[in-house]
């Protein structure tokens, strides 16, 4: 979306943010605002290394939920499709023209199944994750009743210690069995160590790495004897994807928060102790809030809380600021400290998020903003789709 006449019957303040062309002082806050030359560059910067070192780069739409910024990761930065975790979120990135979509997750609700196996009528290549043998044959058969094909990953637990199996042999007896199955196509393996991504110490992160690496290795070496090459060795986070890269094993990564870059992830370090979203990612998504109360000395009350920001993993920062810091959110409020009185009424701050996965979740919009003008506004396209 990207002119005013796509929201002819828009009203600013009551369905949307901003329209294109919106001066960025305009915006109507709290929303969500994309630094587009920011993540332009992120999303340049991973796909230039992930060509350089003979990688795919899959990345992961359960961070953004958009059609329209996955759709700029392919065209920019090479992506070849889009991760997801739910059944819902694939079929609106399937409606949304995505040709190469991964449920990177384990699918066992009959009813999920069947709109699993229905998806690949829209023309995307279908893939999804495999932990039990039981459920080669729940997904053969929906696919069969379809008239489709799924294609599977055998997923590997290599220290997440969610989903998975944790042996070779394991991983082998679930391929032959996608072999065996009519309708399925074994088509390699996921082996995502989510536990470790935001390990603060490069060499901590490097230790569990070393790890599941070694496990993915056996895993391979054990399909290879059997006669089952895995076309898919994927895997690979914003904290991790450099150990996945050149493991000589690895050959897709899943990196996700990279292009938006959190809080969270920015405070971990590279093999030099810098922090990544210093040397290595720009923050490019902000939560943009208005200061609307300062009826205390030293703190101030901004318009961005709990319904718009998400806490799990600690506070958002204020970007750009070290006078002012955000201490605490209600409902509908943060509170922020400022002990000298700086803020004004109606000034705009722009807040890094903690988590930007789930706090994207919360909203409808993204306010697309470049040289202080709004040029894109864009749906949150799987808002709320958990299901």
């Amino acid at each position: 979306m990207t002119a005013n006449s796509d929201f002819a019957d828009v009203e600013v303040g009551y369905d949307i943010p901003a329209l294109p062309g919106t001066d960025e002082a305009d915006i109507q806050t709290p929303c969500l605002v994309l630094d587009l030359d920011a993540l332009e560059r992120n999303i340049r910067k991973m796909g230039e290394y992930a060509k350089a070192h003979g990688m795919r780069h899959r990345s992961h739409g359960k961070m953004h939920k958009s059609v329209d910024v996955q759709k700029l990761q392919e065209r920019l930065g090479g992506a070849v499709g889009v991760c997801c975790q739910k059944v819902s979120e694939a079929e609106v990135f399937a409606r949304g023209g995505i040709k190469d979509i991964l449920v990177s997750n384990e699918i066992r609700d009959p009813a999920k199944i069947d709109r699993l196996a229905r998806l690949p009528k829209r023309g995307s290549r279908i893939s999804v994750c495999i932990d039990d043998v039981a459920n080669v044959a729940e997904l053969s058969a929906a696919a069969q009743r379809h008239g489709t094909s799924l294609e599977c990953l055998v997923e590997i637990d290599c220290g997440a210690r969610r989903c998975g199996v944790s042996t070779a042999e394991a991983a082998t007896g679930i391929a032959k069995a996608i072999v065996a199955a009519p309708a399925l196509k074994f088509s390699g393996i996921q082996a995502y160590q989510g536990a470790m991504q935001h390990l603060e110490s490069y060499q901590d992160r490097k230790a569990e790495l070393d790890v599941a690496i070694a496990l993915v290795k056996d895993v391979v070496v054990a399909l290879h004897a059997a006669g089952l090459k895995p076309e898919i060795v994927s895997g690979g986070g914003t904290g991790s994807y450099r150990f996945e890269a050149n493991s000589g094993v690895y050959n897709e990564l899943q990196c996700g928060s990279y292009a938006f870059m959190d809080a969270d992830y920015g405070g971990i370090t590279d093999m030099h102790g810098n922090r990544i979203d210093k040397d290595e990612w720009e923050n490019a998504l902000f939560i943009l809030t208005s200061v609307m109360s300062h009826a205390k000395a030293g703190q101030a009350v901004c318009d961005a809380g709990l319904k718009v920001l998400t806490l799990d993993s600690g506070l958002p920062v204020i970007h750009g600021r070290d006078d002012v810091t955000y201490v605490n959110a209600s409902d509908e409020h943060g509170v922020i400290e400022d002990p000298n009185g700086v803020l004004c009424i109606n000034e705009k701050l722009k807040l890094v998020p903690g988590h930007c996965d789930p706090t994207c979740n919360l909203h409808d919009w993204y306010v697309g903003v470049r040289r202080g003008k709004v040029e894109v506004v864009w749906p949150v396209s799987a808002r709320g789709k958990a299901y």
